[in-house]
């Protein structure tokens, strides 16, 4: 379950190690029955959880990591609305007790509704989230913060691994990275990695989101991602019509402008390229340069 952590970060093998330790001291201190973890898990370990009192929850621990240190607050700002909620939290071991969606199927798996209607709930979900106000005094990072050092990343890749990429793309999407959130109309708590495996079906709301990396920030950040693994746009006939009409439908349903949201693809998809090509995989960053390609196009 954990192998590709621990291939990753070299550090992580002692948190690995003092893991059944760790289950077993929340388990014993929070009362908890514990089932079979899920599976798919790659930086934390989550199981379907019992209380004392008979409560159905979740239960995960995740590997200390940047990512994961805000997402006990991102969930108290949201307080239910287009989230999970936050039942028990201990954060300096990274240990959370959340609210358990039933049924719990993913947005990505409900093949039997017609794509556009799973962005339309993903959509809702995403207003929900980012109908919340922002509080004073939250300690959630910034969006600006975190992408201008994604764009230090890119240039410093770039430079030390010579990919062979499209140089001015390369450098648009650098400079997306650090102009796009200086310019946002507003600012909202984003949930940094709105994927449609990420949102579940639930009793309360159709439709909650999970796994959040929150940050305060443009809220367009966020769209991409579900736009993208909706299912595979690139895959069909004429991927250039299906990405548009959905770029438009998703600025329609949340009221963003298109062309930001095309700009935030285009940042994302280039710093994603040069993740790759740092990790070993060229070919794999140069594909996902052919999308940022074919995305800035769309705005011609």
């Amino acid at each position: 379950m954990f192998t590709g952590l621990g291939r990753r970060e070299p550090r992580a093998r002692q948190w690995l190690d003092a893991l059944p330790a760790l289950v077993g001291k929340y388990r014993d201190a929070w009362s908890l029955r514990l089932g079979r973890p899920f599976r798919g898990g790659s930086v934390s370990w989550v199981a379907p959880a019992e209380t004392a009192d008979g409560t159905h929850a979740v239960f995960k621990l995740s590997w200390p990591h940047p990512e994961a240190a805000a997402e006990a607050e991102g969930l108290r700002i949201w307080d239910g609305h287009g989230a999970i909620r936050v039942l028990r939290e201990e954060p300096a071991d990274y240990a959370l007790l959340l609210e358990r969606c039933v049924p719990g199927d993913e947005l990505a798996e409900a093949g039997h509704l017609p794509a556009e209607d799973r962005l339309r709930y993903g959509a809702e979900v995403l207003r929900d989230l980012w109908g919340v106000p922002v509080p004073d005094g939250h300690r959630l990072p910034l969006l600006a913060e975190v992408t201008a050092g994604w764009a230090d990343l890119v240039e410093e890749r770039r430079d030390r691994l010579r990919p062979g990429y499209d140089p001015g793309l390369v450098a648009h999407g650098a400079a997306l990275l650090r102009e796009l959130p200086a310019t946002a109309a507003r600012t909202a708590v984003v949930h940094g990695d709105f994927n449609p495996g990420n949102v579940l079906a639930a009793e309360r709301r159709p439709w909650l989101a999970i796994d959040a990396k929150p940050m305060a920030g443009d809220p367009a950040y966020d769209v991409y991602p579900l736009l993208e693994q909706i299912d595979d746009p690139y895959a069909h006939p004429a991927p250039a019509q299906v990405v548009a009409r959905r770029f438009a439908l998703l600025a329609g349903e949340l009221g963003e402008d298109a062309a930001r949201l095309r700009a935030w693809a285009v940042a994302r998809r280039v710093e994603t390229a040069l993740w790759l090509a740092d990790h070993g995989d060229t070919a794999g960053g140069a594909a996902v340069m052919g999308e940022a390609r074919l995305i800035a196009d769309l705005g011609d």
